[in-house]
């Protein structure tokens, strides 16, 4: 089986790195990423991601990186349910990055 993504795109906000009870560092950070076409309007959609950092890859990434700051993440996507109170289920995917590089520290003009 094959799960992987590569995602390059520019971080939204900066993330903050929280630790398990277990002392293990994580952080979440958005990620806009441009689709590859224009939509009927002629203008370029974008796509944001949630995507989680874990250990050395979130403590590496919060002393470097800033919003504005264009990554290329390779990872993969990790599945969630969650079943609502009202019988209905809601699928959610987010990215866990497994290599992170830093392409520009800060967002061109």
């Amino acid at each position: 089986m094959l799960n992987q993504c590569v995602l390059v795109g520019e971080v939204k906000e900066m993330p903050v790195i929280k630790r398990t009870p277990n002392g293990i560092a994580n952080a979440t950070l958005l990620l806009d990423v441009e689709r590859p076409f224009r939509n009927a309007n002629g203008d370029v959609d974008i796509d944001t991601f949630s995507v989680t950092l874990w250990r050395g890859v979130a403590e590496e990434c919060m002393n470097v990186i800033k919003p504005g700051a264009i990554l290329g993440i390779r990872g993969r996507l990790q599945a969630n349910v969650h079943n609502a109170s009202n019988d209905v289920t809601y699928y959610n995917a987010e990215v866990i990055a497994e290599k992170v590089s830093i392409i520009t520290r800060e967002k061109s003009s």
